[in-house]
């Protein structure tokens, strides 16, 4: 490790540390405005000049330049103060005075470090450029005269997203960052660009003059919008989400979100229930009529349900309200409760045959990978940014399923799960050959019948072995493996349920079920939006989204991870353990807690594993074999339609529905006559 000089302090720095990274070791801020530690080098905006010896008298760009042992390096010096003030005013030679309308004021990297290292006046008069502003899609409005060239967003989508959407034109004072032949960019991590731009060249068009980040309540949450659990900060202003931000985490979503992450949150706001509805007379022609909490429950309590009640939880569900659930069925003496609306059925008794168990960060260091009926990109936009990161360390991919377009080398082996029981040699080469070989099975997979098949391929190329686990399931649901760790699944899934009758059916945030197979159920929806679960109920009851209630939520590689409530819920919405605690009194019945903190308490003692945040939960050894057919013949189908348009909140959401029209669907946009 070699040893440098920074402003007198000696420190030792990593081997191919550059001398920006030594002085951040050394406790010194380096501005700077294309350098980004998740993108390659590019030194092309000139802010984190510093002073080196030995080396030419002259400062150099400490983002570009190796730290080598012996290095004296200068970063408080007059000739670095001169330097930064002379980048800086280049910088602005051309830059428009907007910043009491512009989007990125009071977080913007370009007013910050001009405060902080320019010189405090301009020696130029002549006129400014203008560049004309680009059509990149309904998410990233642009207005590219303020752009300053850095090129993160070019280097994000070449590198990072690995679609080569956006580039530059032209050089010099003509040079022009633009989107290929002036097209929206249509990948589904396209907006993170919006964070990464120092200036307010890119910045969100849904957001656009909303509020001042001072103005805004940031609260700490985690996404549902899929299986991955992204870190993301809820921004609110009143009762109302403005915005979500991802948060950096390294092991989960390290600083990037999908589009729908960030943009569904306009649908918090419609469709919303925020009153009670019964709908009279019972049936599908009867009419939803408005009614009280107490006329509800009364009429629930009439079914006389006793044992024969059930429950289905929804796809973006927390782990508390789960537990509620199955506290009040337990309670009645009925066991019917069940996760996967949809009617899978897979094996659900070890837990690790249906988990992630590389981890998002481990997936990276395999080198032979079997994807198993999964369109990565759409049911985990961020799982695919680590998958290209183990393809460009030379990981060979295999797909099988439906094709969709992976943003790295993949070689699809065919669209039937049959295809599990002989694969082609070049397949099997591969995976023998690995020291790291994995396989991921994804929601095609698991219904086609894949689920033992895929066991048996760990098993037999050895993907369990020391230090490594290579079998891994992507879910889609947000609320998958938590329900998984409370036992909320039937061994013959929903179609148990179906078969029981229950008179009393408790839809929890459930969209996806055919309600016409529970015809003779009284149906009760607990939920937050007027979406297909609303539509078939017999009884509403309005809940709070996931924005509106703490809540524990376990990702798809069993990650345990806790979302704090950023605004209270509209009209007559209660938190849903809430509205099952007062259930539990309308039945009779005792489920031992009065209070969320007694609810947490109880599900700790059900699931200590829920009790340990931010750990991955370990569950113990891969079983031998599951159950299901280790031969299973059919087409795998494709379970996301449109990945827009996932679940209530992104159904509710205009932003959503723009862009699956515009971007999905190919509708021109439509723009008033000049």
């Amino acid at each position: 490790m070699p040893k440098v000089t920074v402003d007198g302090q000696e420190i030792e720095v990593p081997a191919g540390a550059t001398v920006l990274q030594a002085c951040e070791l050394a406790g010194k801020e380096i501005p700077r405005f294309c350098y980004h530690e998740r993108l390659s080098i590019a030194g092309n905006c000139r802010m984190c000049l510093v002073e080196v010896k030995p080396g030419p008298p002259k400062p150099q760009a400490s983002c570009a330049l190796p730290a080598t042992e012996g290095q004296e390096i200068r970063t408080d010096s007059e000739m670095v103060k001169t330097a930064r003030e002379g980048v800086m005013e280049f910088l602005l030679i051309n830059h428009p005075l907007d910043c009491p309308i512009c989007d990125q004021g009071g977080e913007c990297d370009l007013q910050d470090q001009s405060v902080a290292y320019g010189r405090g006046a301009s020696r130029y008069h002549e006129n400014k450029r203008a560049v004309t502003s680009k059509n990149m899609g309904p998410l990233i409005k642009t207005i590219m005269t303020r752009c300053i060239h850095c090129t993160r967003c070019v280097r994000f989508s070449e590198e990072i997203a690995g679609v080569d959407e956006i580039g530059a034109l032209y050089r010099g004072e003509d040079m022009q960052i633009t989107t290929y032949l002036e097209q929206a960019a249509k990948h589904e991590l396209s907006a993170n660009v919006i964070d990464l731009c120092p200036v307010g060249a890119l910045t969100s068009r849904p957001y656009a003059y909303e509020a001042r980040p001072w103005e805004l309540k940031k609260t700490l949450g985690i996404d549902v919008s899929d299986a991955v659990g992204s870190n993301i900060r809820i921004d609110s202003r009143g009762r109302e989400v403005l915005r979500v931000l991802p948060r950096i985490n390294d092991d989960v979503n390290e600083e990037w979100i999908s589009d729908k992450a960030r943009y569904q949150v306009d649908g918090l706001t419609r469709r919303r229930l925020d009153k009670v509805w019964i709908r009279k007379p019972k049936g599908p022609k009867g009419k939803l009529v408005q009614a009280s909490w107490e006329e509800a429950f009364k009429k629930i309590a009439a079914a006389k349900p006793g044992k024969s009640i059930a429950a289905v939880a929804g796809d973006m569900l927390d782990c508390e309200t789960m537990f509620a659930a199955k506290a009040l069925l337990k309670a009645s003496g009925s066991s019917l409760i069940e996760s996967r609306q949809t009617g899978m059925d897979y094996d659900v008794s070890n837990l690790a045959a249906v988990n992630f168990n590389s981890g998002f960060s481990g997936i990276e260091e395999a080198d032979a990978i079997l994807i198993v009926g999964s369109n990565v990109r759409w049911e985990a936009p961020l799982v695919n940014v680590r998958l290209r990161k183990a393809a460009k360390r030379g990981a060979k991919v295999f797909i099988v399923g439906p094709e969709w377009e992976p943003t790295y080398p993949a070689t699809f082996i065919g669209q039937d799960v049959s295809v599990l029981s002989k694969l082609p040699a070049e397949v099997t080469d591969a995976l023998k050959a690995a020291e790291k070989p994995a396989i991921i099975l994804g929601g095609g997979g698991f219904a086609a019948g894949a689920h033992a098949a895929s066991v048996k391929i760990a098993h037999d190329f050895n993907m369990v072995r020391d230090g490594w686990n290579g079998f891994n399931a992507l879910h889609m649901a947000a609320a998958r493996m938590g329900a998984l760790m409370l036992g909320f699944a039937q061994d013959g899934g929903i179609a148990d349920i179906v078969k029981a009758k229950p008179k009393v059916l408790l839809a929890l945030g459930a969209d996806e079920v055919d309600f016409t197979r529970f015809e003779d159920s009284l149906k009760v929806y607990i939920g937050h939006h007027g979406d297909k679960g609303a539509h078939a109920a017999d009884i509403i009851l309005p809940a709070s989204a996931f924005t509106e209630k703490p809540g524990t939520y376990v990702n798809t590689e069993g990650r345990v991870q806790r979302g704090d409530k950023a605004v209270f819920a509209p009209g007559d919405a209660r938190e849903d353990w809430t509205i099952l605690r007062a259930l539990a009194d309308a039945l009779g019945v005792n489920v031992g807690f009065d209070s969320f903190h007694e609810l947490r308490d109880a599900m700790y003692a059900d699931a200590p594993a829920l009790a340990i945040e931010g750990e991955v939960t370990d569950y113990g050894a891969l079983a031998k074999s599951v159950k299901g057919n280790a031969a299973p013949k059919g087409t795998i189908p494709a379970p996301i339609k449109d990945f827009y348009l996932t679940n209530p909140i992104a159904r509710a959401s205009a932003v959503m529905q723009q862009c699956s029209n515009e971007l999905l669907l190919g509708e021109t946009l439509a723009e008033a006559a000049e």
